[in-house]
């Protein structure tokens, strides 16, 4: 049963990776055919073509390399300059394999299409339709975010008690037998799980953040009420000291971090916490799901935007980490990239721990909605082939002809990114070498979410 749903997993993973690159790709072709642009080819994938069907002037198919996608657009790139002696002169090699990108943008151009090129759009139209894309991306991570913030909720330990912990065992100790160990406070008080406390120390707890605040500052004997049965208890309570992971103002746990500010792990790949020595219960509270508001929503999904884009930054770092857990065996953060199957074997591993239907279509809805902002910030770096890079032209070629309207100079001519077709090779080389060591890594090092 648990390979049979690790294989369910991995299916779904797969199915909302290949859905997010086709509705990525679909946010270029619907405003590129807006706006006149001829579109040849609409692709899921890179390689041969597995299945493929025809519509119009566009093919529409899945590749065997689920890598990504594209939208192959006629005169993505304008003509060539012709220098003053018509283009005789030897091109260097550089210029050489901009001149072939060049041409390969006008491999599929017929002439009744001739103005049906890219390039000829007006710059604020080829910036919509690049940015379309990844745009797409990040209403696919909104809608998803939706479901699951407004939909299912997030998890919020309540002021319930769940479970009562029956003696005081050392933190990583296996002892299981209670004879020889002292009981916690709770249990000697004689809590139960469902109470619900009300108070401690005199003071109101009417949250989680209450209760857990005022129970780590008391110590010694402390008046906790609980209301058990429609009743309100009384318990002495005699708070004992432990070291416990430290909490912000918000009761979220503080980790450590070294001294550049990076995150520290243990052995095992797992952030290390901040500890603290507070007043100690032994009680777990029961925890609920609860719906946010649009604004609450909308503040999650702005920081988990933070968290991509830091992510993103500190990508070039993580090679290092990446190639040795590929390579040389070492250990793997939870917070280490992952490609295609690294991801694919989480939603497996999501899927075969058994857990509430809630709690797995939470963590697979914002595992795949991280996934979709991590595209959104990824394709919007100013750099070839990414739509970033187009952009980038667009908006130069923008700037330049509003510069020139103002000062009534003659319009200059189309931003020539084919220049730049050298530095989409070697960042096309770069990001195959990436994948191709995220692989390996994905494959006999894995990233596991559940040790």
């Amino acid at each position: 049963m648990v390979a049979l749903m690790t294989v369910v997993g991995i299916v779904l993973f797969v199915f909302g990776l290949l859905f997010s690159i086709a509705w990525h790709e679909l946010g270029h072709l619907s405003t590129a055919k807006m706006f006149g642009i001829k579109c040849t080819e609409y692709m899921v994938g890179f390689g041969r073509t597995l299945w493929s069907f025809r519509r119009g002037d566009t093919e529409y198919g899945v590749k065997a390399v689920p890598l990504g996608g594209f939208v192959r657009m006629v005169g993505m790139l304008p003509p060539s300059r012709r220098s003053a002696d018509g283009g005789s002169r030897k091109l260097s090699r550089w210029r050489a394999m901009a001149e072939d990108a060049r041409e390969a943008s006008y491999v599929e151009l017929s002439p009744q299409d001739q103005d049906r090129q890219f390039y000829q759009r007006a710059p604020w139209k080829r910036l919509i339709v690049m940015f379309a894309g990844p745009g797409m991306n990040v209403v696919l991570a909104a809608i998803l975010l939706a479901v699951l913030f407004m939909g299912i909720g997030v998890p919020r330990s309540t002021t319930e008690i769940g479970l009562v912990n029956e003696c005081m065992v050392p933190v990583g100790s296996s002892v299981t037998d209670c004879t020889d160990v002292p009981p916690t406070p709770a249990a000697e008080a004689g809590m139960l799980p469902g109470d619900v406390i009300v108070s401690v120390g005199g003071e109101s707890t009417p949250d989680w953040n209450t209760a857990n605040r005022q129970i780590r500052e008391s110590l010694g004997s402390t008046e906790v009420v609980v209301e058990r049965d429609g009743e309100r208890v009384p318990l002495d309570v005699d708070v004992v000291e432990n070291e416990l992971p430290a909490r912000d103002a918000e009761g979220e746990i503080l980790y450590e971090t070294d001294a550049d500010g990076e995150p520290v792990y243990d052995a095992d790949g797992y952030r290390v916490y901040r500890t603290e020595t507070v007043g100690f219960l032994g009680i777990v509270f029961a925890q609920e799901r609860a719906p946010l508001t649009v604004g609450e929503s909308a503040a999650e999904m702005g920081t988990m935007m933070v968290g991509v884009g830091e992510a993103l930054i500190s990508l070039p770092s993580k090679v290092p980490e990446v190639f040795a857990a590929a390579f040389l065996g070492e250990e793997r953060n939870q917070d280490s990239p992952v490609g295609i199957v690294g991801i694919s074997r989480i939603g497996g591993e999501i899927m075969a721990q058994g857990l509430p239907v809630a709690d797995t279509a939470a963590i697979m809805l914002q595992i795949l909605a991280g996934v979709n902002l991590f595209l959104f910030a990824f394709n919007m770096l100013p750099i070839l082939p990414l739509d970033g890079g187009h952009m980038a032209g667009a908006l130069w070629e923008w700037l330049k002809r509003g510069w020139a309207k103002l000062f009534r100079r003659p319009e200059p001519a189309p931003v020539d990114v084919a220049m730049l077709t050298p530095v989409a090779y070697v960042v096309v080389a770069c990001f195959l070498v990436f994948s191709v060591v995220l692989l390996v890594a994905d494959l006999f090092n894995p990233v596991r979410l559940f040790g």
